[in-house]
């Protein structure tokens, strides 16, 4: 009953996305990259939020939320006013230009070599490290949910391998040849299936936990564990609370504001209201993602009483614990959609990157749009198999895959927000202070945190123990707090990056001002309440801080 169910809801979703976009013009650039420009706020908010929400989010946040508790919100809560920024900032200026990649705005603002190197950064990021953990993570819970291995009669290996292809696979077929527009629509179907099965889990946990009533659970849960409702990380968490005023706003702001594979549905809005209506309803749903992927964590250590040996483990098991066999064929399939999502949207952001920015710029300048999105959908396949092939290969990876997914992330965040911003704020910083601000920032950040900061931790447990400090709390202490926070560090680099660039401008500045030409492809006139509609969501967030501090 739970394979029928799966796949009926996911054929369903196919079908749809099909029919949605069966008229769409998928041979030229905005047609197949950006949905035609077509995009209203609704598909918007839900694409963003399904792109945004995959088991690396859920599986993951919940996993950290199982060993340090509400802390852990910082990474949901704060990205709804990295929208609002988004939203009143970014995008007005994104769609007067009439961008179908960041990129593109670095090569009008400063050279070709600098959106290269941003483009090159980005596939980089997509194929090491996003596109592999991405199938990963969902290779691992779909494997769990079915248990493959027994169903398949094959090893715990194998069934994470066929997991990893079949998502792989399907990904690619939506990404590849369907075009951003049929991602976007088959994201916003998924993405209500995914709030509404979403909230079961909670919701089941704290009827677990009651016997049979969700108020009594919720009572229960808390004044049983008062301590993993406090919002105020110390040095030792994996978000300290001084890190929300330094590199996590930084981190949600290139997220939510710059990272191609988000920002492109924000791209493909049909005007700017609808883009800042699509970017402040997400916001406002986002607020409440915590129900989704902090809750059920601390549920499960209420209920596993923190006995699990991996903290990733927490969410499947508390879904094999508490939801109904009736509707784990349904939950499975929006499981998976969300899995998709993810993989899919960032295999269409390469594509796109790819087609647009490298092929057309270096390989044949001269070619059509046909020929561009063919070039396009060839790369992606190619990206998509060596992806299938690396994600296993993760599998020995750290414990809390999604903090440290947001670590290796920095290596090329930081550096593509900073000179993004610098080129937004200022008028004649140059090409080469851009340049050099980007390969230098990756590079720091590349030897600070997998050159130095091993060596320093292990340079002050050698120390410790040679003190005579055996205990196994103390040490983890001193391991945590021997090496600066990396967000703290992503603060460092993003300001010494700042400076040089401005260094540079100031001695080797650009012969003219830049001036942005407004493209007309959109109407981008604002949404009328945006301001009073961003000012609300982000005095929520600072209510939710200040009630649970």
């Amino acid at each position: 009953m739970g394979l029928i169910s799966f796949f009926g809801f996911t054929l369903l979703v196919a079908g749809i996305a099909w029919y949605a976009t069966r008229n769409t013009d998928e041979n030229s650039s905005d047609g197949y990259f950006l949905g035609g420009r077509s995009l209203t706020a609704t598909v918007i908010a839900g694409s963003l939020l399904l792109t945004n929400l995959s088991t690396e989010q859920i599986v993951g946040l919940n996993g950290a939320a199982y060993s340090e508790g509400l802390l852990v919100m910082a990474w949901e809560t704060l990205a709804a006013i990295a929208m609002v920024v988004t939203a009143v900032f970014l995008l007005p200026r994104y769609l007067k230009g009439g961008l179908t990649t960041v990129p593109q705005f670095l090569s009008r603002r400063y050279a070709v070599s600098t959106k290269t190197i941003a483009s090159s950064l980005f596939l980089s990021g997509y194929v090491v490290v996003l596109l592999p953990i991405v199938l990963y993570s969902g290779g691992i819970a779909f494997s769990a949910m079915f248990d493959l291995p027994m169903l398949l009669g094959v090893s715990k290996t194998a069934a994470l391998w066929i997991s990893i292809w079949s998502i792989g696979i399907l990904g690619s077929i939506y990404a590849v040849f369907g075009g951003l527009k049929a991602v976007a629509v088959s994201d916003t179907i998924n993405a209500i299936g995914l709030l509404i099965a979403g909230i079961m889990i909670p919701v089941f946990g704290l009827m677990f936990i009651g016997d049979g009533s969700m108020m009594t659970g919720l009572s229960t849960l808390i004044n049983e564990n008062p301590e993993k409702f406090n919002s105020i990380g110390d040095n030792t968490a994996s978000v300290p609370f001084a890190t929300i005023f330094t590199g996590m706003m930084l981190v949600q702001l290139f997220y939510w504001g710059t990272n191609q594979a988000i920002i492109q549905r924000a791209l493909a809005a049909k005007n700017l209201k609808e883009g800042q209506k699509g970017l402040m309803l997400a916001a406002f749903i986002k607020i409440l993602g915590p129900l989704i992927v902090v809750l059920p964590g601390i549920i499960a250590f209420h209920i596993f009483q923190g006995q699990l040996d991996n903290q990733d483990e927490a969410y499947p098991m508390l879904v094999a614990k508490v939801l109904p066999a009736g509707l784990v064929g349904f939950f499975a399939a929006v499981l998976f959609g969300a899995i998709l999502s993810s993989f899919n949207s960032a295999l269409n952001s390469s594509v796109t990157l790819f087609g647009v920015d490298i092929y057309k710029e270096h390989i044949k300048k001269d070619a059509t749009e046909r020929q561009i999105v063919k070039a396009g959908k060839m790369f992606g396949i190619v990206l998509a198999i060596l992806a299938m092939f690396i994600a296993p290969a993760i599998a020995n990876a750290p414990d809390g895959l999604f903090g440290y997914l947001q670590e290796i992330n920095g290596c090329y965040s930081i550096p593509i927000f900073t000179i993004i911003i610098v080129g937004y704020l200022t008028k004649r910083v140059p090409a080469i202070a851009a340049n050099i601000a980007i390969i230098l920032g990756a590079l720091l950040y590349f030897i600070s945190q997998f050159m130095l900061k091993p060596n320093m931790v292990s340079s002050a447990l050698a120390k410790a123990k040679a003190t005579g400090i055996t205990d196994e709390t103390a040490l983890e202490v001193i391991e945590k707090t021997a090496y600066p926070h990396f967000l703290h560090v992503m603060a460092i680099l993003f300001v010494l990056n700042i400076l040089i660039m401005l260094i540079i401008g100031k001695i080797r500045p650009r012969p003219t001002d830049y001036e942005q030409v407004y493209t007309e492809q959109v109407d981008i006139s604002p949404w009328k309440l945006v301001y009073p509609v961003g000012g609300l969501i982000v005095a929520i967030v600072i209510g939710i801080y200040i009630y649970f501090a």
